[in-house]
């Protein structure tokens, strides 16, 4: 694989700041995420710190490849041939640790199973060659707030608190990966994502819904309710805003406000513009964020899983 030399230069710097234990900004399909070398708990710690992250909320840690991947976690039939159909891809998978792991307990929140992704972003995944070693990255955002779509987002949120931030464009899906448990022949459905129910499920069959208590740790990141959440309030199912409001709308009806997810009423251009909304939305200091409604299917049921979130309280 073979880069230009600004984008080369970029991957050395990048891979020796994770030696170092330095935290990063780096670019995926899904969202931006902060990158700190999973085999090494003080880097990993610095990433709690950096968004401050409730510890029981455990990392994805991202991989170059699959056969990388199998000596982290155990694989069952089911949980490769979910792998080999999508990744890399906007797919995470929480299977069992390997004995031979070396992501770190902290890492894994200390649960006895680990979340991998390969992630499909040329950039990336040659950072992941390039530094050898499984690299823990959560979306690059202070907890709690809205995902990071672009470079310029990872440098607005956390400032000096990464060593640097790879330039790898605006990501092309927008919203997080879908994050599946795999334990034996069942498949359970942990969060939804860029990549949509029914596509996991022609592979791996109808998926199961975990019951969590309230109490509980949850076992995937982006389970806690509330969630992706701009500084002003967010009302749903919204179709006018009133005094001081603003209104993202959806689909061709809301042709004439500053904010449109899709005007063409796409979902997946929706999941790309959700984030990047929300924040340029909430930089207008706005009373409340209004959302329309915006239909379930596909990557539909993602979005207004967030929004959920993102409105809770």
């Amino acid at each position: 694989m073979s880069f230009p030399p600004l984008d080369a230069q970029q991957i050395r710097l990048a891979s020796a700041a994770l030696a170092r234990g330095d935290l990063i900004g780096m670019p995926t399909e899904t969202v931006y995420g902060l990158g700190g070398d999973a085999t090494n708990g003080l880097a990993v710690a610095r990433i709690y710190e950096a968004k401050g992250r409730p510890r029981f909320n455990p990392l994805i840690s991202h991989i170059a490849n699959l056969d990388a991947a199998m000596n982290q976690g155990v694989f069952s039939p089911l949980a490769l041939k979910l792998a080999r159909a999508f990744w890399p891809g906007p797919l995470t998978l929480v299977v069992p640790r390997h004995s031979t792991t070396t992501i770190c307990d902290l890492a894994c929140a200390g649960l006895d199973t680990v979340a991998l992704r390969v992630p499909d972003h040329m950039l990336t995944l040659a950072l992941l060659e390039a530094f050898g070693r499984p690299v823990a990255a959560p979306s690059a955002n202070i907890s709690g707030r809205p995902s990071p779509t672009s470079p310029y987002h990872v440098e607005a949120e956390l400032g000096d608190r990464v060593a640097l931030v790879l330039r790898g464009g605006a990501s092309q899906i927008g919203i997080e990966s879908a994050v599946v448990s795999v334990i034996d022949d069942k498949a359970t459905l942990l969060r939804l994502g860029g990549l949509a129910r029914g596509h996991i499920e022609a592979v791996a069959g109808p998926l199961l819904t975990p019951h969590q208590s309230a109490l509980s740790a949850p076992p995937s990141p982006g389970m806690v309710l509330r969630h992706y959440a701009p500084n002003a309030p967010v009302k749903l199912e919204q179709t006018k805003s009133g005094s001081g409001e603003i209104l993202i709308g959806f689909g061709p009806i809301f042709d004439d406000v500053a904010f449109n997810l899709s005007k063409n009423g796409d979902v997946a251009e929706a999941a790309a513009n959700l984030f990047s909304f929300l924040r340029a939305a909430d930089a207008l200091s706005p009373t409340a964020i209004n959302i329309a409604p915006i239909p379930a299917h596909g990557l539909g049921e993602a979005i207004n899983d967030r929004l959920t979130r993102a409105a809770q309280g």
